[in-house]
C-alpha cells in the first residue's frame, strides 16, 4: 500500500509493522454519515424498493418458488466474482442429474456450499443474533470440502493477508487489513455495530457493516462471500424482508470496479458517503428488478397452469420446474410418487404445452428443460 494515498483517518489509521508493511486499522467507533437533500432522497428510493419488495415475499402463494432459484442465483454470482465458472444453468442440471454437465467439480461445490450456507445463516437467525459466532458458523459451511478448505473454516485468522493482483505482495498489496493481533478489537467493534439498533437507518447501517467487513478481511479465504451472505440476513434479521430475496452480487458483479474503488476511497478518503450511495443505487436497482421478476414468474406459472387444469399430474411437476427448470424421469417418479409410466405421461403433457423440451442428446438418461422458467430466472 502507499502510505502516501490514506489521506484521511475518518475510516481508520495506517500502522507500519515491525515487519516493514503497512497495515489499516478499521475505526472502532461508528462512522459519521452526512447526509445531504441526495442522499436522504436515495435512502427514501431504496427503502421503498425494499418494502416492496418485502411485500411480494409476504404475497407470494407458494414464495419457495422464487425463493430457491433466486438463492441459486446468488450463490453463482457471489462465488464468480471469486473466480469460479459454474453457470446457474449448470448449477440446476447438477442438482437434478449430477455429472451431466462438464463443470468442475470443485467450482460447483463452492456454489452448492454458498446455497447451504445461506439456508443455514436462515435458519440459524431464529436462535443467534447476528454476531461473531454465526459469522464463523457461516464461513465454516461455506469452506467445507473445497478449495481454500486449508484455511481454518470456521476460524478466524492467525497470520496476514492482504488484497492485490496476482504476484503481490505485503509491500506491494492494492490493501492490507489488520494485523492478527488488531483483529479482536476490530471484529468486536463490527459486532456492536451490527447489534445497534438506534444509530441508522437500516440500509445505511448494512452498507457500513458490510465495508468494515471487507476491511477486517478476518478470515483467510473466503472472506467476499461471507460479507455478501450477511447483507440478506442482516435485513431479515431487522424484519426489513420477509423472505431472502435481495442479492447484490450482480449488481456488485455488474459494476465490480467501481464496487472496490468505492471500498477504497472509504479507507483512504473517508469517503462514507459514497460508498452509501454506491450501496443504495444498488438496493434501488436489485430490489426493482427482484419485484419485476418475480411478477413475471408468477405470471408465467398462471399461463401454463390455465393449460394444465386438467392435468393435476403435470400440474404438480410445474410447480417444482419453478423450483428447478431440468427435470428427469426419476425426479418425475419421486415427486409425483408414481409410477415410470405414470411420470413419463405427465412429463409428455408438459411438452405438448410447450414448456419442457429435452435438454441435449442422451437417449437413456434424458433430462428435459422448462427454457421459458430458465430465461426468466437467468
Amino acid at each position: 500500500m502507499n502510505p502516501a494515498s490514506f489521506r484521511s483517518e475518518r475510516a481508520g489509521r495506517l500502522i507500519r509493522t515491525l515487519h516493514g508493511y503497512h497495515a489499516f486499522l478499521p475505526a472502532l467507533s461508528p462512522p459519521e454519515v452526512a447526509y445531504d437533500r441526495s442522499l436522504a432522497l436515495l435512502l427514501s428510493q431504496a427503502d421503498a424498493a425494499l418494502g416492496e419488495l418485502s411485500g411480494v415475499g409476504c404475497h407470494l402463494p407458494y414464495p419457495h418458488l422464487l425463493i430457491s432459484p433466486y438463492v441459486r442465483r446468488e450463490a453463482v454470482l457471489s462465488s464468480r466474482i471469486e473466480g469460479t465458472r459454474t453457470s446457474l444453468a449448470e448449477l440446476l442440471r447438477e442438482e437434478v442429474a449430477p455429472g451431466s454437465s462438464q463443470q468442475d467439480e470443485q467450482d460447483v461445490r463452492e456454489v452448492r456450499n454458498y446455497v447451504a450456507a445461506l439456508d443455514y445463516g436462515i435458519r440459524r437467525l431464529a436462535k443467534l443474533p447476528l454476531g461473531l459466532r454465526l459469522v464463523r458458523e457461516l464461513h465454516e459451511k461455506l469452506m467445507a470440502g473445497v478449495r481454500g478448505e486449508h484455511a481454518t473454516p470456521g476460524e478466524f485468522r492467525r497470520t496476514q493477508n492482504w488484497i492485490g493482483p496476482p504476484g503481490s505482495t505485503l509491500l506491494t498489496a492494492t490493501f492490507v487489513p489488520p494485523p492478527p493481533q488488531h483483529l479482536h478489537d476490530a471484529l468486536a467493534a463490527w459486532e456492536r455495530l451490527a447489534n445497534r439498533r438506534d444509530e441508522y437507518p437500516g440500509l445505511i447501517q448494512c452498507a457500513v457493516m458490510h465495508e468494515r467487513f471487507e476491511a477486517i478481511h478476518p478470515f483467510l479465504d473466503g472472506n467476499g462471500r461471507v460479507g455478501r451472505l450477511l447483507i440478506p440476513l442482516f435485513l431479515m434479521e431487522r424484519r426489513r424482508l420477509s423472505q431472502p430475496l435481495l442479492y447484490l452480487s450482480a449488481y456488485f458483479e455488474a459494476t465490480r470496479r467501481e464496487y472496490y474503488q468505492a471500498l477504497q476511497r472509504v479507507r483512504t478518503e473517508g469517503d462514507w458517503e459514497g460508498w452509501v450511495r454506491y450501496f443504495l443505487s444498488g438496493v434501488v436497482q436489485v430490489a426493482n428488478e427482484a419485484v419485476g421478476r418475480a411478477g413475471r414468474l408468477m405470471d408465467l406459472r398462471e399461463r401454463f397452469r390455465r393449460k394444465l387444469l386438467d392435468k393435476p399430474r403435470a400440474l404438480r411437476l410445474l410447480d417444482e420446474l419453478f423450483v428447478n427448470p431440468y427435470m428427469t424421469a426419476g425426479r418425475a417418479e419421486h415427486i409425483l410418487g408414481a409410477t415410470a409410466p405414470t411420470a413419463r405421461l405427465a412429463l409428455r403433457h408438459l411438452q405438448d404445452v410447450g414448456l419442457l423440451q429435452q435438454a441435449g442428446t442422451g437417449r437413456w438418461r434424458r433430462v428435459y428443460l422448462a427454457r421459458p422458467i430458465q430465461r426468466m430466472i437467468e
